[in-house]
């Protein structure tokens, strides 16, 4: 006997609101055809923690294998344009802008990256801006594992977005 839960019926994720599920179940790509085209906004953020020597030689650009918060940033900005080829059901997007920050936080030995991706269409960027980040931090550690194979990433996650049916959301307004 399996110890996985049931699988949920079709009715229940109809009724849970999951989109990406038709009528029996089964996973599709949602159908945006009839929505209006809008300015889309958003924006996520995630950190990277390490050793104070790790984060010394990343401040100090002397690093093997080059700038890492350089090679990182266009990781990240690559990321957002192949979000589509990464998550299956993510609709391909004509992204207008997308815009990763950098923050190094010497107490905390750290380094944060924060994304903006924009768009004008029919559906989200959250996920383009969730992935680079996702890319930008892993970056940084293939940048530097060969000095630090303990970094770890934490704290990734949707800050806001904007745009669309449901409006604008930022983090910690809707409990």
């Amino acid at each position: 006997m399996s110890d996985l839960p049931p699988s949920p019926s079709p009715h229940s994720t109809a009724d849970s609101g999951l989109t990406h599920f038709d009528a029996q179940g089964q996973a599709h790509m949602v159908d945006v055809g009839a929505k209006a085209e809008t300015r889309r906004v958003g924006v996520a953020t995630g950190r990277i923690l390490m050793r104070p020597e790790t984060l010394a030689t990343i401040v100090s650009g002397s690093a093997k294998k080059g700038d890492v918060l350089g090679v990182a940033r266009i990781a990240a900005i690559q990321a957002a344009k192949r979000t589509s080829d990464l998550i299956p059901l993510c609709h391909p997007l004509p992204l207008t802008r997308v815009a990763v920050e950098f923050e190094v936080d010497q107490a905390a030995s750290a380094v944060s990256c924060t994304v903006t991706a924009e768009t004008v269409g029919r559906t989200g960027v959250e996920m383009e801006a969730l992935t680079a980040v996702n890319i930008g931090l892993l970056t940084i550690y293939d940048m530097c594992k060969a000095i630090d194979r303990g970094m770890r990433m934490e704290g990734i996650q949707l800050l806001e977005k904007q745009g669309g049916k449901s409006g604008h959301w930022v983090a910690g307004r809707d409990g």
